[in-house]
Formats: structure tokens, sequence, C-alpha cells
């Protein structure tokens, strides 16, 4: 029905769309976490903040390029190791399955 071609296109394009949101959230979640500082201090409710099994979850789901990003970027989560070895080695498992595709389909 679709060329292989079209196929590999739409996959990096949700590729892209998927490292975005994962860049976006973890700065999101960052940004609130700064404000709800301030609010806190001032006597207001804080803010509810992105869960880490939402940013994990978009991890799995092909934005581990983008939450990992965005750690090192906004300065976000880099003292929980769960992310700090979680989010990389999700990366990991996924440019091996990538690569272990593309070997496939050119063989």
């Amino acid at each position: 029905m679709f060329s292989r071609e079209v196929i590999w296109q739409a996959d990096l394009i949700l590729l892209g769309v998927m490292t975005l949101a994962g860049l976006l959230a973890m700065w999101i979640d960052k940004t609130i976490a700064r404000r709800n500082g301030v609010r806190v201090q001032r006597g207001k409710k804080a803010w509810r903040r992105i869960p880490e099994r939402t940013l994990f979850l978009l991890a799995i789901f092909g934005g581990s390029l983008g939450v990992l990003g965005g750690m090192y970027l906004f300065r976000h989560k880099t003292k929980h190791k769960s992310f700090v070895f979680g989010v990389p080695a999700i990366l990991a498992v996924q440019v091996a399955l990538i690569w272990l595709l593309v070997a496939a389909a050119a063989g």
C-alpha cells in the first residue's frame, strides 16, 4: 500500500515530533518547578507538575533524545539517578532497534 520510503519518512516525522514533545515537556516542568518556589513563598497554591512517569513514557515512545536534551539544556532532573541512567538506557535501546531495522531492511 505505502512504499518503504513513505513509511520511513513518516517514522522520521513522528520521531521529530516526539523529540520536540520530550524537550517541551522538560521545559514546561522546569518552568513550573521554578515558579512554584516563588508561589509557595507568597502563600499561593503550587501548580501541578508533569509526573516523572509521563516524562519516562515520552522517552519510551520516541522522545528520549528530547528528554535527554532537556535534562541538560534546562538542568532538570539531573540529580535523579533514574533519569541520569534511565533515559540514556532508553535511548541506547532505541538506537539499537533502529540499527537492527535498518540492517534488516537493507539485507
